[in-house]
């Protein structure tokens, strides 16, 4: 349930327990390969080793049942390879490393694939962003803050900050993506077992695997891991922003927009004239799970002395449900606004409802410079006032005032009060946003 609805396939398919398996068998095979290069045990002893890590070999389903009495998976099943390993490399399986080397790595070489995916479905979105941000520069709509009504600007604008925030939480993803490290201390982070040819083991490991080594092991320092929670905490919760602002302009009494139909999507139960936002309120949904995994994972830091006694064992569970989590909620954004419907007619009723009453700034600016922005000001609310009481618009009553027209002419008060007139920077921003987003495929180039 929770994959179909707040995850995507891949991502489910990259934590699913034979996966975990997989991963923890192919960090046996890079550490005897590795201890094999350093000349700590036989070669041919690590070819047995890595014949024996094929996850089809192993009762995954078993494995999990025992890691439940054992306290860790790494411990049935070192177990369990041993027995599959033949002669002469069944000594020398999992030889100086400690059964936290093996889940801390395995879950490395996960977000490795998993990273990559978020980072995907962040570009596509960032993509469809740029294509509204661009055809859309010059459509108008509500700002609203506060939930009112305040100025005009263009749609492109809107999907332009959208872009921003894609696009920073990609490069965000890209730079933990490219520091993933290896955990390799043995049973308390001195590589003892190894003499003193630990660290080359721990260079040749990296290698194997294609992962960084860093300065230390990093068993019972989680700023690592929490930094990445971090990241995905902040990406889930800009996939949450796009997905209200949606579902907000979705509003029946907005009407702005609304998600791409599709069979069997948006209906309900019980009410047949329902088109919901289903990609956007499940963007949500996801987002807020993902966050309160990072809260699971900071809260966990403090790891008691050389290895945790239930900090390190809640990220098993928290970490691949926050990169579940996230990634799903930056793949339902996606797909909201790859296909988002514009309805820009009625955006322009939703301007011209209020009587032209959000260019009130507007027309306080054009006064200013003839009476002082503070008496402009107290002028145009007074007018403001006038209008809502008579059910006038603006205009009306600032061509109807004498002190208004002492000093603007009919033609500078319809300027002042025209939508299209009062963007400031907006096309500007627009290119920024577009800008950033081009130079950003460049660099992945």
């Amino acid at each position: 349930m929770s994959e179909a609805l707040y995850s995507t396939p891949a991502l489910a398919a990259i934590f699913a327990p034979e996966a975990h398996v997989a991963k923890i068998l192919a960090f046996e095979a890079a550490l005897a390969r590795a201890e094999a290069r350093a000349g700590v045990i036989p070669p041919d002893a690590a070819e047995a080793i890595g014949a024996a890590c094929q996850v089809e070999r192993f009762d995954v389903h078993a494995l999990y049942r025992d890691a439940a009495r054992a306290g860790t998976l790494a411990i049935p099943l070192v177990r369990a390879l041993t027995a599959q390993v033949a002669e002469p490399g069944r000594a020398y399986v999992h030889w100086g490393a400690t059964s936290q080397d093996a889940i801390d790595t395995a879950l490395m070489l996960q977000l490795r694939e998993a990273l990559p995916l978020i980072e995907a479905d962040l570009l596509r979105l960032a993509g469809a962003c740029a294509t509204l941000a661009d055809a859309y520069r010059h459509t108008l709509l509500p700002a609203r803050t506060l939930l009112q009504q305040a100025l005009p600007i263009p749609f492109g604008l809107k999907a332009a900050r959208w872009l921003g925030l894609a696009v920073r939480q990609a490069r965000a993803i890209r730079a933990q993506w490219a520091g993933l490290w290896i955990q390799f201390g043995g049973a308390a982070g001195t590589l003892a077992a190894l003499g003193d040819r630990g660290l080359a083991v721990a260079a040749f490991l990296a290698e194997e695997l294609g992962l960084a080594v860093p300065d230390l092991p990093w068993h019972a320092e989680r700023d690592h891991t929490a930094a990445l929670a971090a990241t995905l905490g902040v990406a889930a919760g800009a996939m949450a922003k796009i997905a209200h602002d949606i579902v907000l302009l979705a509003q029946t009494e907005v009407g702005e927009v609304s998600e791409a139909a599709a069979p069997g999507k948006g209906g309900s139960s019980a009410m047949p004239q329902k088109r919901n936002p289903v990609d956007a309120v499940l963007a949500q949904a996801a987002a807020r799970l993902a966050q309160a995994q990072v809260g699971v994972i900071l809260g966990a830091m403090a790891h008691e002395h050389e290895r945790a006694a239930g900090g390190w064992q809640a990220e098993w569970q928290a970490l691949p449900d926050l990169l579940r989590f996230a990634g799903g909620a930056v793949a339902r954004v996606a797909d909201a606004v790859s296909g988002l419907e514009l309805d820009a007619a009625r955006m322009r009723a939703n301007l011209d409802a209020g009587g032209g009453l959000m260019l009130a700034e507007s027309l306080t600016m054009a006064l200013a410079p003839h009476l002082g922005r503070a008496e402009a000001q107290h002028l145009v609310q007074a007018l403001c006032g006038r209008a809502v009481a008579g059910a006038a618009t603006l205009r009306d009553v600032a061509l109807a005032d004498p002190q208004v027209r002492a000093v603007l002419s009919p033609e500078a008060i319809a300027v002042a009060l025209d939508p299209a007139a009062y963007l400031g920077s907006a096309s500007a921003m627009i290119d920024r946003a577009l800008e950033g987003y081009h130079i950003l495929l460049a660099e992945r180039r």
